[in-house]
């Protein structure tokens, strides 16, 4: 069985910095990555892990967002520095690329979302 478990959301102002945390269980050694939705838009593609390390980022948050994962705790992680109010949404950790570009959100496992809400 595969779950996710995200943690770390919280509200900050502009300017300021998040680090989000997704503990896996269950999954293989495939890519992983961070979306989000705010309300009222299309979900969005943050950033992405592969299995051997290859970083993918959104083009929203290049630059100021950095993904890693620590393997012995089968944690990715999304550092996001230089936040703003249009950072606002709920974040989601995604496992497992059925096919495709990651951006395409065509993963098979899906946590519950952290909330994140940047003020101004």
């Amino acid at each position: 069985q595969v779950t996710l478990v995200e943690s770390g959301g919280g509200s900050v102002e502009f300017g300021g910095s998040l680090r989000l945390s997704c503990v896996a269980s269950g999954v293989t050694n495939n890519m992983m990555g961070w979306f989000r939705q705010a309300p009222g838009k299309e979900r969005e593609g943050v950033a992405s892990i592969s299995g051997n390390g290859r970083i993918f980022y959104g083009d929203a948050v290049q630059g100021r967002f950095g993904i890693s994962q620590d393997n012995a705790k089968n944690t990715i992680y999304l550092q996001m520095n230089s936040l703003k109010p249009e950072d606002t949404g709920m974040y989601y950790c995604a496992a497992d690329l059925r096919a495709g570009n990651w951006l395409s959100g065509n993963f098979n496992f899906w946590g519950q979302g952290t909330q994140v809400t940047v003020s101004s």
